[in-house]
């Protein structure tokens, strides 16, 4: 621990801020205003690195690459107690002391086998670390947990648990959203150590304006489109749109495995002549902002977040957001004074489409593969209770079908255009031109998620760690994290 650091509650505060890559995407940006919101405050900041950033890449602190903390197969070979010494002769070396607070992501995901392993180093050195959690690997991800479980915990759960999670004065969390606070608070963590972080809103470059003109109206989904984005559900609103209407993606998965579901998708647009155009946002010379514009609507059919920017950036470039809900995250959103009033908690099918008995092996099949990943035995009421969240009196929700289920729907509904009418909701709900809404949304998100805010946010965060006691690191109890994930009621099928 940096000498002195429990006092340093001001704005000289030295920060490392550590991930495994600066990739474009979520994680890398959420860095890039962290640092900038930091060093406009007066403070210290260092980015560390498993791997370079791009040559395009601007970042407005010192970043320096530490190759032991990149993706497991791409990281140098080394100990935890070499990764240490390189993360801190590199912290050094940029901020020309020790930092007060090590801030680091997602080191609890599985990309690093050893990241956890230093973590618990400097932990028990009494080092201040706040350790951001944007994914579990509890959480729908069980190749992460079992390479986890057998290299970290050694093969035990509760070992696992203990290294990935050290409680202590000096650990602090920050977590994305009241979801993953209560459900770590449940685990046993202390609330005064758990703190709620939300990613900054910003759409840097693009102006709010209105929808260019063209033909027909354009529904965006501005998503990279892997299996938990539900473009099922996406194709199905094309399916049944009034005559003009034009959906659009702007992105494809970038994972290979991803891409054979993914084409099975763009094959039966193709074969039902859907209105959907693909990775619009891919093409050449076509810009981002000017998809924004040329929208009548922003789109989100997503069955699971971690954030859930999608429900927040469109009203920044005055569009409004329609589709599926998701209240565990949105309902923060909401308290916050943001309106979403044009989005489903559930789109409902009769079950009575589907073949007697697919529903329940479906069920059965999907989370014996899911408790046998994550090392637990399955009991027969969970399956129940699997169903009795997917299926309401007598109607299923189509987001937790698999991809085969949904494609039956959408093959329904294009032989019997009159089918239509036993869907709940029938349409995809139009936020019309309410430029009134728009304004007071995007207000809100300004104050309540805007840079100024995520900074003095993050502020008040190293505030309370550089004040907590210094304390030999403890453990939560067995698989505490894990036992709050593994819920039959939140299986979906695209997740499985």
């Amino acid at each position: 621990m940096a000498k002195g650091a429990a006092s340093r509650t001001d704005c000289s505060v030295r920060v490392a801020i550590v991930h495994h890559h600066l990739h474009p995407g979520g994680v890398t940006r959420i860095i890039a205003h962290a640092s900038e919101a930091l060093r406009a405050a007066g403070a210290g900041v260092v980015v560390l690195s498993g791997l370079a950033p791009e040559p395009d890449q601007h970042w407005p602190v010192p970043v320096e690459v530490v190759p032991g903390l990149a993706y497991e197969e791409q990281r140098s070979e080394t100990t935890p107690q070499r990764l240490v010494g390189d993360m801190r002769q590199a912290a050094q070396g940029a901020l020309g002391a020790p930092p007060d607070v090590w801030h680091i992501h997602n080191h609890s995901l599985g990309k690093n086998l050893l990241l956890p392993l230093a973590i618990g180093r400097l932990a028990a050195d009494g080092e201040r670390l706040l350790l951001q959690l944007h994914d579990f690997a509890e959480d729908g991800r069980p190749v992460n947990y079992r390479r986890l479980r057998d290299s970290v915990g050694e093969g035990d759960g509760a070992l696992l648990s203990q290294r990935l999670y050290p409680q202590a004065g000096q650990v602090h969390y920050a977590v994305l959203n009241g979801r993953d606070r209560a459900l770590l608070a449940r685990a046993g963590m202390a609330a005064g150590r758990l703190h709620d972080l939300p990613n900054p809103v910003s759409l840097e470059g693009v102006q709010a304006g209105g929808p260019a003109p063209g033909q027909g109206r354009l529904w965006l989904y501005p998503t990279r489109a892997i299996r938990r984005k539900n473009l099922g559900e996406f194709l199905l609103w094309a399916a049944v749109a009034p005559e003009g209407d034009r959906f659009a993606t702007t992105l494809g998965p970038r994972n290979p495995a991803e891409r054979p579901v993914y084409e099975g998708w763009q094959r039966l647009a193709a074969e039902l002549e859907l209105p959907v155009e693909f990775e619009l946002g891919s093409r050449p010379g076509v810009r981002f902002e000017d998809l924004l514009h040329a929208a009548h609507a922003m789109v989100t059919t997503s069955v699971a977040e971690g954030f859930g920017m999608a429900f927040l950036e469109p009203w920044l470039a005055g569009r409004a957001v329609a589709g599926r809900n998701l209240p565990e995250i949105t309902d923060e959103f909401v308290d916050a004074g943001v309106a979403l009033p044009h989005l489903y908690r559930r789109l409902e099918v009769p079950q009575e489409w589907f073949t007697r008995g697919v529903l329940e092996q479906r069920a059965q099949e999907a989370l014996q593969r899911a408790w046998a990943a994550y090392g637990r035995p399955l009991r027969g009421d969970e399956v129940q209770g699997a169903l009795n969240a997917w299926i309401v009196d007598g109607r299923v929700d189509f987001g937790r079908l698999d991809e085969t289920l949904q494609a039956q729907v959408l093959r329904r509904l294009h032989a019997s255009p009159g089918a239509v009418e036993e869907l709940q909701p029938g349409v995809l709900p139009d936020p019309g031109e309410d430029t009134a809404l728009i304004a007071a949304n995007r207000a809100a998100i300004v104050e309540r998620f805007g840079l100024e805010a995520y900074g003095a946010r993050l502020h008040e965060i190293y505030h309370g760690l550089l004040a907590s006691p210094v304390e030999t690191p403890g453990a939560l109890p067995g698989e505490a994290v894990l036992e709050q994930f593994l819920a039959p009621e939140r299986l979906y099928l695209l997740r499985s």
